[in-house]
């Protein structure tokens, strides 16, 4: 079944009473720029998320997240320490909030994900018990708090997870059963970070609002960008593993497969990190010259990759701190979506945009004797493209 990714006009209104009582300031333009919204960070991991959300203008009221040394990342960065598994959390304690924010776990969507649990003989998806239902603890929330707007994000491959079924519970959970307006989109993280990496947004919005996902930079930085000039030695593979890394690929190659590490020099984008990648480092070694085994990005390089400021704190071991990165959300990305949102909310409800409608007279031919226009909306101050 087709899903619409926008609404072209506004929903029938339900006279559902939770719609319907007193709203905070949020809801009626916050003209006040003086005014913090209020937002809760779910599955929050270290705070890609927060620290985005903060710079849009936000206040945090409420952090989760189950993994101990997350915890300990975060509390080290934002003084708090986060409460642990959602499920221990009762709704009605969680305080009110204006938006929603969640990187729901993506292991039992993702390809990587998926394939290890079926060679393990696990489930995934939403029959993880562990990781796959905690999408409905987010509907939950929802349901009982009813915020303006909410934004997820995930693997891009929970579109296609199981051919599609997971996506459109997602979607008809979050749009017939819930009653939000649904926008989402695939982004890559390439045109803000030198790393190729790709996840889906979901930004929904409780009344109907004529939201746009934001605009990036036609090109974006390369690895020189982030990368130590002067690394420590122990980053640097010994050459057994190079060895091993170059036999596998080799393997690889020769069957037919794509598997192999990522070799790249400060000129280049990286793959995408991954949460494995203390264990060898493939998916992004850096090139040292060829008389030199190439080496590890540092836990500080990682950081920078995923768009975290210079001044974060890592509190943890390497090990632990290759998988927090790599489980991360790339910061620039959620900020510019975080604005957009935030800029949308303070319209009045039922603002449109101004459109202003191009006609191209060079294409009038029709068969059926009518006269068919095609033509181009466009917002004020953009130039039609030629």
């Amino acid at each position: 079944m087709a899903i619409k990714t926008k609404q072209t006009k506004p929903p029938a209104v339900k006279a559902d009473p939770l719609l319907l009582r007193e709203q905070p300031p949020i809801l009626m333009g916050m003209r006040n720029a003086a005014q913090q919204f209020r937002f809760i960070d779910l599955f929050c991991g270290i705070g890609g998320f927060r620290i985005a959300f903060e710079r849009a203008g936000g206040k945090c009221v409420f952090s989760s997240d189950w993994d101990k040394y997350s915890q300990i990342t975060y509390e080290a960065n934002f003084g708090e320490k986060p409460h642990g598994d959602i499920h221990t959390v009762a709704v009605a304690d969680i305080p009110g909030h204006e938006i929603l924010c969640g990187g729901f776990p993506c292991q039992p969507f993702s390809i990587a994900g998926v394939s290890k649990k079926l060679s393990l003989g696990r489930k995934h998806g939403f029959d993880d018990e562990k990781q796959g239902n905690l999408f409905f603890e987010i509907a939950k929330i929802l349901e009982h708090h009813r915020p303006a707007a909410f934004v997820l994000e995930n693997v891009k491959n929970l579109r296609g997870h199981d051919q599609g079924r997971t996506f459109q519970i997602i979607y008809n959970t979050l749009t017939e059963i819930l009653g939000y307006t649904v926008y989402f989109k695939v982004i890559d993280a390439c045109k803000v970070v030198p790393q190729h990496r790709e996840r889906i947004f979901l930004v929904g919005f409780r009344d109907w609002r004529p939201f746009e996902f934001p605009e990036f930079p036609a090109a974006g930085p390369k690895l020189s960008s982030i990368l130590d000039p002067n690394p420590p030695e122990k980053y640097t593979l010994t050459d057994h593993l190079w060895e091993y890394l170059q036999n596998y690929a080799k393997k690889h190659k020769a069957a037919g497969n794509g598997f192999g590490f990522g070799l790249v020099t400060g000129n280049d984008i990286a793959r995408t990190l991954s949460a494995r990648y203390h264990k060898d480092g493939s998916e992004i070694l850096i090139s040292q010259g060829s008389a030199k085994n190439p080496r590890r990005l540092t836990p500080r390089e990682c950081a920078k990759l995923m768009g975290y400021p210079a001044d974060y704190r890592i509190p943890v071991s390497d090990t632990q701190a290759y998988r927090q990165f790599g489980n991360s959300v790339v910061v620039p990305v959620v900020e510019r979506i975080a604005r957009s949102v935030v800029d949308i909310l303070k319209l009045p409800l039922g603002h449109r945009p101004d459109l202003v409608l191009l006609a191209n007279d060079k294409s009038r031919a029709a068969t059926d004797g009518a006269v068919h226009i095609p033509v181009n909306y466009l917002k004020p101050g953009k130039k039609k493209k030629s």
